[in-house]
């Protein structure tokens, strides 16, 4: 990999984006590439306004601040380490929304109205795992966001798959990694190989 990537990391509650997503920063950085690991909600004081307003505002208010977060993240941080000649690694972005914001009673086109604007990722990898497996990593957490209690795994699987279709019909390069039987350096190993060839 030579020019700078964007790469989103998304998956349902549970099942290992942030682990994913940093190992996947930690190899690409001991092949000596420049990387910049960041989460959606952002670091930014927008971004934890919105992550600790999860429990006060829903719907539509919700939706918003979040898309609002995501442009400023786009704007101030994102994009500015791409133009530094970083590699980019978010924790959730668009397709998370699109999940999310439909546990909380939005509809796709809604959702997308507010989120058309960001710039889609050169490769956005979903990761998927069995129910099952979610649902123990979910309930060993102490503590669970609304929407965590509001979604089950087998309904957030459901909704990001149908996210993954949109998007696929708008053109965004995504890839789904099938976790089961997996361990973490067996999924980035995967995505390192989808990067790789998106490299060549």
């Amino acid at each position: 990999m030579t020019s700078p990537l964007f790469i989103a990391v998304e998956g349902p509650n549970g099942v290992g984006k942030s682990t994913s997503a940093a190992l996947l920063a930690k190899r690409l950085a001991e092949r000596g590439a420049s990387v910049h690991l960041t989460t959606e909600p952002s670091d930014s004081p927008l971004g934890r306004l919105a992550r600790s307003s999860e429990s006060g505002l829903a719907g539509r208010a919700l939706a918003l601040a979040i898309a609002a977060d995501r442009a400023a993240h786009l704007d101030a941080e994102i994009l500015p380490a791409l133009g530094t000649g970083q590699h980019v690694i978010s924790d959730r972005y668009v397709q998370s929304s699109l999940v999310l914001q439909r546990l909380d009673g939005l509809g796709p086109a809604e959702i997308w109205r507010y989120n058309a604007f960001a710039r889609p990722p050169d490769l956005s990898f979903y990761l998927q795992h069995d129910p099952q497996t979610i649902q123990t990593r979910l309930n060993e957490r102490r503590i669970q966001s609304r929407l965590e209690r509001v979604g089950t795994p087998e309904r957030e699987l459901e909704l990001y798959d149908a996210a993954f279709r949109f998007l696929g019909q708008r053109g965004w390069h995504q890839f789904r990694v099938d976790c089961r039987d997996l361990d973490p350096d067996g999924v980035v190993t995967i995505m390192i190989n989808q990067l790789d060839l998106l490299a060549t």
